[in-house]
């Protein structure tokens, strides 16, 4: 998502930093002239090389310090005065020094590792530097994004619920709409964090829910499991509860998205391996086991369902 900032030094900055990332240092080799009819020995291609090499750094190491002290990203950090921005900018600057003295050293392979973490932290303290504004836009663009994937599911769920008479449905459907008001009302206020976690309560009522239609009555289950027999059972509820939102969320897409088909059936079929794993290990009692590698099938689950653009927690 793009927008536009009073602050236009953040994406110049963050362009910079991304163009001054470094990419393996691999000389090529000299081609002859197409006149030679002698070739040039190994030895002297790699002195060619090694040479190149250095060139290149001594070209890098310019462009860092030039990064450092004088670039858009340098000032912005300057101007913002943030503690983080300024302390990780002086981290980078101590690395920045000790590259130069590997370098003058000879030893190549160091210098360019350390000008790599050198940019690397620099781009770090231009983010802690980002305008208030920026990150304010940010938090606003996530938690409409989170916004969205619960009302996709509550018109999925409701959608199913309508061919059920399962009890609850409506007291349900209610309870959501109240905490996705109370969560437009936070973000109104600039509270997204907040906002955030009251959608995360919405998405877990309706999965709730979820989990109503698919078995026909009301579950309710305390998280102090009495064994971990009982923790699997639970796990195993979890597990197909994911496999019913993949169908609720995600099939209509799939089947207009052949691309996206292949990727969600890759994370599906993962899922699945893991889930007859998890079987076997609890008809032999490994119970500590199977728990795992049903929590790893679940995991793939919502890998495929965030996959395909619907955010779900984890």
């Amino acid at each position: 998502m793009m927008f536009r900032s009073k602050t236009s030094t953040l994406p110049h900055a963050i362009v910079a930093l991304m163009l001054l990332l470094p990419a393996a240092v691999a000389a090529a080799e000299p081609q002859p002239g197409a006149g030679s009819a002698v070739q040039e020995s190994a030895a002297s291609r790699l002195a060619a090389s090694a040479g190149q090499d250095k060139g290149q750094l001594a070209r890098r190491i310019e462009s860092v310090g030039h990064l450092l002290e004088t670039s858009a990203g340098a000032r912005q950090i300057e101007a913002s005065q943030d503690p983080q921005a300024l302390a990780a900018r002086e981290e980078a600057r101590a690395l920045y020094k000790t590259a130069r003295g590997a370098f003058d050293a000879g030893d190549l392979q160091k210098t360019s590792r350390l000008l790599a973490e050198t940019t690397m932290l620099m781009f770090k303290a231009v983010r802690f530097a980002a305008p208030k504004g920026i990150t304010v836009t940010k938090e606003a663009a996530d938690f409409k994004i989170r916004q969205e994937s619960v009302k996709a599911l509550l018109s999925a769920y409701q959608r199913i619920a309508s061919e059920k008479a399962t009890k609850g449905i409506n007291e349900t459907i209610s309870e959501v709409e109240k905490i996705m008001n109370e969560a437009a009302k936070l973000a109104e206020a600039g509270s997204y964090t907040e906002g955030r976690a009251a959608l995360d309560r919405a998405f877990t009522t309706i999965k709730t829910g979820v989990r109503t239609l698919r078995q026909g009555d009301t579950l309710v289950r305390s998280l102090n499991f009495a064994s971990k027999e009982e923790e699997y059972h639970y796990e195993i509820d979890r597990n197909d509860t994911h496999q019913m939102l993949i169908k609720m969320l995600i099939d209509e897409k799939r089947a207009a998205s052949p691309d996206l088909d292949r990727q969600v059936s890759a994370f599906v079929a993962k899922a699945k391996e893991l889930r007859a794993q998890a079987e076997a290990s609890a008809a032999a009692k490994d119970f500590i086991g199977a728990i795992k590698l049903l929590e790893e099938s679940t995991a793939e689950l919502v890998k495929a369902i965030r996959n395909a653009g619907v955010f779900i927690p984890g």
